[in-house]
Parts: C-alpha cells; sequence; structure tokens
C-alpha cells in the first residue's frame, strides 16, 4: 500500500517507516503537526517562571515536540519525499480512552467517566488537526491508502490515529505497536542501524 508516515522528529517514526517499507508499503509523503507558536510579548521575560508553567500545562498528549525544527531537513534530505506540515491548534480536550466525534454534527463525543452520561464538546481537540492534515494530505496524494505512526504502547494514541483513519477511509499502519519491551525495540533499530 502506498502510505503517509506521520513523524514526530523521534525514533520511532523514522523507524515505523522502515518497517513499512521492509513490509513492502511505499512511502509516498510525511506528515507533521508542528506545536502550537507560543504568542511572546514583552512582559514575557519578567515572568518566565509562569510562562514555563502555563507552556507545561499546554503539552499535547498525543504529539511529541520535542526536534520539531528539525523535521524538512530531516525528510527532504534523509527521506526524498514531500513533508506536509499544520500547525497543531486543538488542546488535548477529550482525554478518555475511546476517541469518538459525530462526523455529520463535528460534535466531539465525550463520555464522562464519574457518571457514564454522554457530554458534548465544540471540537477544539488536537486529534482534530490531524483530521485536517490527513484530509489535506488525501487531497494532495489520492493515492495514499495508509497512515504509519511511531506508536508503540500508548492507546491513547493508537486509538486516535485509528478513528481518524477510520474517518477517512485509511489504513492504520502500526508495525512497532506492541512489538515488544522498549529494550528490545531500542536493540532492534541499533542493529538495523
Amino acid at each position: 500500500m502506498k502510505f503517509v508516515a506521520l513523524i514526530s522528529g523521534g525514533k520511532d517514526s523514522f523507524y515505523s517507516i522502515m518497517e513499512c517499507i521492509r513490509n513492502g508499503h511505499e512511502l509516498i509523503a510525511c506528515a507533521h503537526l508542528s506545536p502550537r507558536q507560543q504568542e511572546l510579548t514583552e512582559n514575557d521575560n519578567e515572568h518566565e517562571h509562569e510562562h514555563d508553567n502555563e507552556h507545561e500545562k499546554e503539552e499535547s498528549y498525543m504529539y511529541q515536540t520535542a526536534a520539531s525544527e528539525c523535521i524538512p531537513t530531516l525528510v527532504h534530505e534523509c527521506l526524498g519525499v514531500p513533508l506536509i506540515v499544520r500547525e497543531c491548534v486543538g488542546r488535548s480536550k477529550n482525554t478518555a480512552l475511546v476517541y469518538d466525534v459525530d462526523i455529520d454534527t463535528g460534535i466531539d463525543i465525550d463520555i464522562d467517566n464519574h457518571n457514564g452520561n454522554e457530554t458534548e464538546n465544540v471540537v477544539e481537540d488536537e486529534v482534530e488537526d490531524l483530521y485536517e492534515l490527513l484530509n489535506e494530505v488525501k487531497s494532495k496524494f489520492p493515492s495514499i491508502e495508509a497512515v504509519s505512526s511511531g506508536a508503540i504502547l500508548s492507546n491513547y494514541q493508537r486509538t486516535r490515529i485509528e478513528s481518524v483513519c477510520g474517518r477517512l477511509a485509511l489504513t492504520p499502519l502500526g508495525y512497532l505497536w506492541r512489538s515488544g519491551t522498549q529494550r528490545d525495540l531500542l536493540e532492534c533499530m541499533l542493529k538495523d542501524g
């Protein structure tokens, strides 16, 4: 299958590309959600500690943000495929294990874990940024049938990627998912170079 690779800048997403190719899939493009741009003001230096705490609160539940600035160079020089980038503007709104969105209304369906009631939130979840990114990829590269990711152990990431793929009629490729212990996986990466 022709696939797009979700890349974060970490080793897992790049190793996942190798595994997909090893299993006969063809890499067509890479896709990356860049971190939200922080708006800085003159007062930020005076309140640096407060800003750090605020930034920590805004860390993504879904996406690695470290090394994001290296992605264009890595993709163009090492992989030689197009890169589609979208800024992640949403937040981690629905943090339940199962992520579901009513595709007709665009309403995030969140099951309240305390009393079992459904609540509706206006969609501002960071997962919807992934949906928009992959939708853009599909429009630019209609031959793409699958999406690779570096998800290894996180059910949170896996279920959200599967939800987005299902809505876009894409096949999730998760060759690293529960493929062994972290140590075993790292040893395989080192052995493969």
